[in-house]
């Protein structure tokens, strides 16, 4: 039966349209049409009157760890989180289930809590070619969102064994496989080449510039030759979306020439850096970290083939979750707290690393101040919002339940100001964030949560509002922002429609619908190379006695 839905008299802001008006939006059988059919009966349609609030998109999230077994270890870890924050539904008709769990929550509940902030799409952004499976059955359990993954390919032992070969080709024709067996919707490169060479040698905790080479290659395979041939992977492929690149260094001092460098080798080319912010770092004479914001942004707004994710560091509790392992040994090193600190680290089949531990970002700490003020200074410095997405690498950088506090930060100064005061003051010192005066304004947030992400993403049907465009849609209520407050105003929206259907009614979540998993459509003989089974014939699998001991096990880490 054909299901009809209009929206009327609000205030529609479609970006990706070029729209910001009051107008109608019409729906049939979950997607959005210029208007109905003339010979549509009375009573056929169904109406939600918008009079006086604001309609988008639904909200994309490009970057995030809401599924995958790192994300079930995660959920482990947090075992009391789990036992604490027990939420239990009873709506009628039985469409709802319970859930457990804040930073990393069940599957259920992740979907149920995106839906209640606006948000209809989300990506996992690194899953193991070995835990494809897994993921798969996440997120189709995760209601209310359609979702994809992105499969990690950047250490996979086996692309850098046909790279030093000189087998480039051959290493893309991996690639293809690999993508087309897992159903994933782009590729991944995590620390390119740093955590293979920290599992052949645990010395190396990551490279030093993206021309050192790999340690345990015979040819000098470089993080700058894997980025090329994965770069080359994903335009050969016709991906969606371009590889999407967590550099080199993450975290460290100085780090920002190893992103420069990393944007300079990939020019001519399109790609996504992720978690910028955490790649955005100087370093003073006394070796303390430095905001390098505006070097990067100066970069990618004449560099438009770039775009990139911010990772905004958010105070309070934060799950560390990342494939880049010895990054995450650092981190666990420099704590202090090493006998008493939960930290998890892993080998996936040489794929890929895991490592993960707990962290709290506290407004008084010198560089937690310094990354939360650098996520906003990104956001609020670059010229063109479309390149430059809302993310806070949930769960690492902070919840996603934290998006209305950012938007909130990005809107209003006086919001700001007041975070500032409360913030490390020798880091407000160092930071631009104090004299920047800009307040985003209702279409750049859109931009930076629903536009911008599907276009990165190369999800057509998804961020705009023109016919053919999927039916996810969030109404907010304008008049909760009256006075300035727009966490309020984004953190409980009126109504939220998934595919023509309306699952969040008078702020309140009504319904649980089943998402779709997205994938790039990549053949199995891609490229008319041999297939993956007679590579591994020729060539020979790969095995761990290649690399010996793994480092956790040398340094017996928790």
């Amino acid at each position: 039966m054909t299901q009809m839905l209009r929206i009327s008299n609000g205030r529609v802001i479609d970006p990706a349209n070029g729209i910001d008006q009051v107008r109608d939006l019409c729906i049939v059988d979950g997607r959005i049409v210029a208007a109905f059919h003339e010979t549509v009966r009375p009573g056929a349609v169904r109406t939600i009157d918008a009079t006086g609030m604001v309609i988008m998109p639904g909200g994309v999230d490009i970057h995030c760890h809401i599924a995958s077994a790192s994300v079930n270890r995660a959920r482990a870890m947090l075992g009391e989180e789990h036992a604490t924050h027990v939420h239990k539904c009873d709506f009628a008709g039985g469409s709802m289930r319970g859930g457990t769990g804040l930073l990393t929550p069940s599957t259920f509940l992740t979907g149920y809590r995106y839906a209640a902030l606006g948000y209809t799409t989300a990506i996992d952004a690194a899953v193991a070619p070995s835990g494809a499976r897994q993921t798969h059955l996440e997120l189709a359990d995760t209601p209310n969102i359609d979702a994809g993954f992105f499969l990690l390919v950047g250490n996979h032992a086996k692309v850098i064994e046909l790279i030093d070969r000189g087998d480039e080709a051959g290493a893309i024709s991996f690639i293809a496989q690999l993508l087309h067996r897992t159903g994933a919707l782009g590729v991944k490169v995590v620390n390119p080449g740093g955590v293979a060479s920290w599992r052949a040698d645990a010395t190396h905790h990551t490279v030093d510039t993206i021309d050192s080479p790999i340690a345990g290659t015979s040819t000098k395979v470089t993080a700058r030759r894997l980025l090329a041939t994965i770069a080359a992977a994903a335009e050969q492929l016709h991906l969606p979306h371009p590889p999407h690149v967590h550099c080199n260094r993450l975290g460290l001092p100085g780090n920002v020439n190893t992103t420069l460098d990393t944007l300079a080798a990939l020019d001519g080319r399109r790609v996504h850096l992720t978690h910028l912010q955490f790649h955005s770092y100087g370093q003073s004479d006394k070796g303390d970290f430095t905001s390098e914001a505006a070097k990067l942004v100066d970069y990618i707004d004449v560099h438009p083939l770039v775009t990139a994710d911010v990772g905004q560091v958010m105070f309070g509790d934060a799950m560390t979750l990342t494939a880049d392992t010895p990054l995450e040994h650092l981190l666990w090193q420099l704590t202090g707290r090493r006998a008493t600190a939960p930290y998890v680290s892993i080998e996936s089949e040489l794929e890929t690393g895991c490592g993960l531990m707990p962290i709290e970002y506290s407004d008084k700490n010198y560089l937690h101040s310094l990354q939360w003020a650098i996520g906003l200074e990104l956001m609020l410095t670059a010229k063109d919002p479309w390149r430059m997405l809302l993310s806070t690498d949930h769960p690492n950088g902070g919840s996603f339940l934290t998006y209305p506090r950012i938007i909130a930060s990005l809107m209003s100064r006086t919001i700001r100001d007041e975070q500032i005061a409360r913030a490390n003051p020798r880091a407000m010192r160092h930071s631009r964030l104090r004299d920047i005066t800009r307040e985003m304004t209702l279409s750049e947030i859109a931009i930076l949560t629903r536009s911008g992400p599907a276009r990165a993403l190369g999800l057509n049907h998804k961020g705009h509002l023109g016919p053919g465009a999927d039916a996810d849609i969030t109404v907010y209520d304008a008049s909760l922002a009256s006075n300035g407050d727009w966490q309020r105003m984004f953190e409980s929206p009126r109504f939220v429609i998934k595919r023509g259907q309306v699952i969040v009614s008078d702020g309140h979540l009504r319904e649980a619908v089943a998402g779709q998993v997205m994938r790039a459509d990549v053949a199995a003989d891609a490229r008319g190379e041999r297939s993956l089974c007679e590579w591994f014939d020729e060539h020979g699998s790969y095995s761990v006695k290649q690399f010996g001991v793994h480092p956790f096990e040398r340094d017996g880490m928790n």
